[in-house]
């Protein structure tokens, strides 16, 4: 990518903005993962209000969503008109899995649990960011401490792409206001105390002065909750 672009895309100007230009003047594959969070129905609103079609919005379905996920999943699909690819766990990795550790192993050890994050998430990611130039995330230096040491555009060596964190310096409250300004359909285990939704079995509502992250794999050490998505 040409450093103009980058120059361009790290300035202060609105999420439509910097994704339209992004959509108009990169050549290549651009890629949107939607786990349907807050955040990344609001980049979904951004690219799909502005029909940015060279643009591939996809999610990584692990089979093992809340229900109110798929709600969310399919009010955006009538909202917009316009697909969301997904991509699914390898049917025989899985039903290996499965078949030898059980269904639900992670709570077992770290191991498994993140066994089951690659069967399920990070293998089915490597083949949607197969020939992608751009790899646009809604990840915020919020979330955690390990996100705050992140650039708003960087090279990925491992995936060898770009990886576009568009609102990597919003807060809760930015988020919040543009879904509700702009009508964009959320998740509504957000009004439960749910903070970051990951897959049901692995994830609760937060208390009052808890950590971001601490709904998800609570039973671990606060240290290793990540899945391998945003490892490189």
């Amino acid at each position: 990518m040409d450093q103009s672009i980058i120059d361009i895309l790290n300035q202060p100007k609105s999420i439509k903005e910097n994704l339209k230009f992004l959509n108009d003047k990169v050549e290549g594959k651009i890629v949107f993962s939607s786990s349907f969070s807050m955040e990344d129905q609001l980049i979904t609103d951004a690219i799909f209000s502005q029909n940015l079609n060279n643009i591939e919005v996809f999610t990584l379905d692990t089979g093992r969503f809340f229900q109110e996920t798929y709600s969310v999943w399919s009010k955006t699909l009538l909202k917009y008109k316009y697909p969301i690819k997904p991509y699914y766990p390898n049917t025989e990795s899985i039903e290996k899995f499965v078949l030898e550790k059980g269904i639900n192993p992670f709570y077992e050890s770290i191991e498994l649990r993140k066994q089951c994050c690659h069967i399920r998430k990070v293998e089915p990611l490597q083949r949607a960011l197969k020939d992608a130039t751009v790899w646009i995330t809604g990840l915020r230096a919020e979330h955690s401490a390990t996100r705050n040491n992140l650039n708003i555009i960087e090279w990925d060596e491992h995936y060898q792409l770009y990886k576009y964190n568009p609102i990597l310096h919003w807060n809760t409250q930015e988020v919040e206001d543009y879904v509700k300004q702009n009508k964009v359909p959320y998740n509504l285990l957000y009004d439960q105390g749910f903070v970051s939704i990951g897959c049901a079995p692995c994830t609760r509502a937060i208390q009052k002065g808890e950590d971001f992250r601490a709904g998800r794999w609570w039973w671990e050490d606060a240290s290793k909750k990540e899945c391998g998505l945003h490892s490189s």
